[in-house]
């Protein structure tokens, strides 16, 4: 009878480690010559248990980058008044690498990640979406005597992801400083926006560009302490945490 943690040998040379259970020896366990543990019904595939990286720095690198080139694009800086140039960065970085940064929070079991990453990156995609000349919505569907809904619907638009957002600050209020800051001014930004294209006021549009701007150094603040280890940084940052203590 095999004693605890007695390794015998079985055909084909693999290791097979032998536990005594309630009186009897347990149904052996494969192991490789390394030590890793193998499926008795594939011995020749190691089973190793990875570890998720953290997604959520990626996710709100992209973020925080795309709404900051927008943002100044609200502001009116250096005298640019069409937004195609955005485009690029709404569909490749804000878009799709922040959607797969949230199907990568589903994967490392983060809900809220999971949602708020892949509703951004559905933001960024739909709004380049807007503004893409083939999808024909500035082209061909508000032009001529439909060009003055534009505005109106874009204000609807912006209302429905004000309203995302504030969900996603509420629910985020036990996390930590850095992250609902991201939220708040977030929400800020939509809301601003939203009068701007509803009421037409250009300092509306500016507003809404500034509290963009600080919205895009919040996400990347709370990226960066997401990225600092005391394995690879002489230095952390604070985020202030607000969720019980363990």
């Amino acid at each position: 009878m095999a004693q605890n943690g007695q390794t015998v040998t079985a055909h084909n040379g693999v290791k097979v480690e032998a536990a005594h259970y309630n009186g009897g020896a347990a149904p052996g366990r494969a192991v490789t010559p390394g030590g890793h543990p193998m499926d008795p019904t594939q011995p020749g595939f190691p089973v190793f248990h990875r570890k998720f990286a953290n997604p959520a720095p990626l996710g709100l690198m992209a973020f925080a980058t795309t709404t900051f080139i927008l943002s100044f694009f609200n502001t009116g800086a250096r005298g640019i008044t069409e937004p195609n140039f955005i485009l690029c960065m709404a569909f490749g970085y804000g878009g799709l690498v922040q959607l797969l940064a949230g199907m990568w929070e589903f994967a490392a079991g983060n809900t809220f990640g999971a949602t708020a990453f892949s509703s951004y990156g559905g933001f960024w995609i739909s709004f380049g979406l807007i503004f893409w000349p083939g999808s024909g919505i500035t082209t061909s569907v508000y032009t001529g005597e439909n060009a003055a809904q534009l505005d109106q619907a874009l204000g609807f638009y912006l209302i429905a992801w004000f309203v995302v957002t504030f969900i996603f600050l509420i629910a985020c209020l036990r996390s930590s400083a850095a992250l609902i800051s991201v939220f708040f001014f977030l929400t800020i930004t939509f809301i601003l926006l939203a009068a701007h294209f509803f009421t037409g006021k250009a300092v509306l549009g500016v507003a809404g560009g500034a509290f963009g701007i600080i919205t895009a150094f919040a996400a990347w603040y709370t990226a960066l302490a997401g990225l600092l280890t005391p394995e690879t940084s002489f230095f952390m940052v604070p985020i202030l945490p607000l969720g019980p203590k363990n």
